[in-house]
Order: C-alpha cells, then structure tokens, then sequence
C-alpha cells in the first residue's frame, strides 16, 4: 500500500532533505510540494541535484487536494507553521519540522518566542517528535512536533545519563557547535561566505538560544524536578553536523553504561567505545548518531559527545522516521543510507 504525501515549505533545505529521502522510501509517494515565492517553477529549478527524480511542481498550499494526501510534512517557517496547520483537514497527518508546537506549556512558548502561541488547542494535541524516546505516542499522533536540531543532538547525548541519575544535574555544561545549514536557506548578512568563513561565532549566547526551552522541558521531566543546563552554541563554517560536547560531574564508565543500555536496540543511535569521540564526517547525509564517553582528566568527570547531521537526523530524517511510525510502515523505511564520506 502507498501512502501520498505533501511537502509544505519544500524550497526550503529540510524540504529537499525529505524530497531526497522519500525518494528512496518503498511505500510514500509526493503528491505536492508547495512554496510561496518560488511556487509555480518546476523543483529541479529551485535543486538541480534532484533533476533526476519525476515531482510535482511547486504550488501554493491553496492550490492542494488534501483529500488526496495522507500526511503532510510542514517545513515552513517558525511562527508560520501553527496558523497553516490550523487551516488544515482536522483528519490530516502532520509532522511539524518548525518550533511552533515543540513546547507543551503556551507560556512557555510565549517566553521563548516573544508571541501568544495562535493555535494553542493544537498545541496541545501535538506529540513532541524525539522518536526514540516517544514512539508510543508517536504512532497514534494526528500531529507531531519536529526537535529543534540543536536540542535532538544535546538530548542523545544526555537523557540517558540523567534518567539513570549517575551525573549531577547542577552542574551540566554544554557546548555546540553547528553547520551553517541550520540557519535555514533565507539570506542573513552574516551567512555570507565573506562574513562567515575563516572563523567562528558563538550566538544566542548567556541562556537566549531557543532551544533552551526543549532542554528545559525534557531534561526537567526526566529529572522530576528542574534542570537547567549551561549551553554554549557555535557557528561553524560548515554547511552540515552538530558536534556537541557536554561536560558533566560523574563517572565516565557509568555514563557510558546507561547510554549503552538505551541505546542498545536502537537502529540509529550508536554509542561508541569508551575513550571513542565521534566525528560529524561520520554521520554526514544520513539519519545515524554517534555517542562516545570521554573520561576528563579530573576524577568523577566526564564528556560525553554526539555528532548527527543537523538536515537529516535532526530534522527532515527525524520527521521521515516519525511519518513511518504514524502511517504504520517500518521505522527504518527509506532511512538506511550509509553517511557519506569523505
């Protein structure tokens, strides 16, 4: 059986990242892709790396049948997605790769968004996408929100940890460093090549990075009480990879236990040896994390690193892996790409 899909936002980087994966997948096909400023041109005009594949061109989302569409994947914009939804069929499928229904709490989203959420019954529907850890839920969701890449990357890294209790949840420090691509596609000054190569820069600095609000929410529950991270992120001059490195208070062969024992089964988390640190090269393209445990020189110190590519496990592969959940096809389907590499 095939299941039709629609690609909201598709001119976007997430938007081709899913064009690229679904193109593979067994049993999804795309119904529509949809853009505002660019609808009307043919796809392979907006990514001539997908000229070889046979899609729709891109519409405006007015112009969709969604009688004929099973799921649609929403890589719009933040603050655009939750008006858009709304307007959608009430029986409609929908993974959510913006930030608009991450957070539970409207006020919480107001605080780290500056804005009342518009569609805060929705919210409240929405099922919180870290696949991993909410498939249950997942696989009966009418709407699931997307992680933030960042947050995905720092969560892989500590969940584990901080459910089986073996570090200090006071004293976690984080630092992040990330791919150009995470910014999305729109120009921004400070993304030119001339302003961006050649060096790095730390942003949304001293406790501002939206993403916060995912880690206080997650790590908070986990904890039952709550938990405020230090967080440090950094642009790179890359286009792909989230490298993180969290620095905790505990003991590196108990860490690397508990992300052992999680993670055992699961089909793309990889936890490495001990003393191992994982590498973005090694998870580049494809919807693999990688997970090594580092013992600090200071006794009953620790860092634990992740490394996943921020466009496909952080994003669009992460929303592909939810989509399988919720159409009730294998998880894995259209996702067992090797990284590329070099």
């Amino acid at each position: 059986m095939s299941h039709h899909v629609a690609i909201l936002g598709a001119s976007g980087y997430t938007g081709a990242e899913l064009v690229r994966l679904i193109a593979t997948h067994p049993t999804i096909e795309i119904a529509a892709l949809s853009a505002d400023r660019k609808a009307g041109r043919p796809m392979s005009e907006v990514f001539p790396h997908l000229r070889h594949l046979d899609l729709p061109d891109l519409c405006r989302i007015e112009e969709i049948d969604f009688s004929r569409v099973d799921l649609a994947f929403c890589a719009l914009p933040h603050a655009t997605s939750q008006e858009v939804i709304a307007a959608l069929p009430a029986d409609l499928k929908v993974v959510d790769l913006s930030a608009d229904f991450r957070l539970r709490d409207p006020a919480a989203y107001e605080t780290w968004y500056g804005k009342p959420h518009a569609a805060p019954e929705l919210q409240k529907e929405a099922v919180y996408g870290l696949t991993e850890f909410y498939r249950e839920d997942i696989e009966g969701a009418r709407l699931v929100a997307g992680t933030g890449c960042n947050a995905a990357a720092g969560q892989f890294a500590l969940r584990p940890v901080i459910a089986a209790g073996v570090i200090d949840l006071d004293r976690i420090v984080v630092n992040l460093t990330a791919g150009v691509s995470g910014a999305g596609r729109s120009l921004k000054e400070h993304l030119l090549h001339a302003e961006l190569s050649e060096g790095w820069q730390g942003y949304a600095l001293g406790g501002t990075h939206r993403h916060l609000g995912e880690f206080d929410q997650e790590f908070s529950a986990i904890a039952g009480r709550p938990v405020r991270i230090e967080f440090t992120p950094t642009l790179i001059p890359g286009n792909r990879g989230i490298l993180v490195a969290a620095h905790v208070e505990g003991d590196a062969a108990a860490c690397h236990a508990a992300l052992s024992a999680a993670y055992e089964d699961e089909p793309f988390l990889h936890v490495l040896p001990l003393g191992e640190a994982p590498s973005t090269h090694h998870v580049r393209g494809s919807n693999h994390c990688h997970v090594g445990v580092v013992a600090d020189r200071q006794a009953g110190r620790a860092v634990i690193v992740s490394a996943l590519d921020n466009l496909t496990k952080g994003s669009s592969g992460q929303a592909l892996q939810n989509a399988n959940l919720m159409l009730g096809e294998e998880e894995t389907a259209g996702l067992c790409m090797a990284p590329l590499f070099p």
